[in-house]
Parts: structure tokens; sequence; C-alpha cells
């Protein structure tokens, strides 16, 4: 499994501004589009790397 990155933010918005702007700053791929996270009404993406999406897994 690649390793992923997370965002959390108070809104929906600034979600969405904070995980563009890490996918933009360390060459990651959206996973998760910003959703509301259960218990905590904060938002959550998910980001992951895109050469690890590219890679097949060494068996």
């Amino acid at each position: 499994m690649a390793t992923v990155f997370s965002v959390q933010a108070d809104s929906r918005e600034e979600c969405a501004v904070e995980l563009a702007r890490l996918c933009r700053l360390f060459g990651l791929e959206p996973v998760l589009a910003p959703s509301r996270s259960i218990g905590t009404g904060r938002w959550l993406a998910r980001a992951r790397s895109s050469v690890d999406s590219q890679e097949s897994p060494a068996h």
C-alpha cells in the first residue's frame, strides 16, 4: 500500500485548496476528495504519490 497524506480543515473550500497545494508541491494525486469527517465535523481529504500508483506491487 502506498503512503497516504491527509489534509484536515474546518471548511470544504479550505480542504480543497490545501489538497491542491499539497499535490502541487509534492507531486501527489488526490485519492479522496474533501468529505465531512464523522465525529469531528471537519473536512478530510487524502492524496498519494502518483509514482506509487503507477508501480506494480513486488511479489
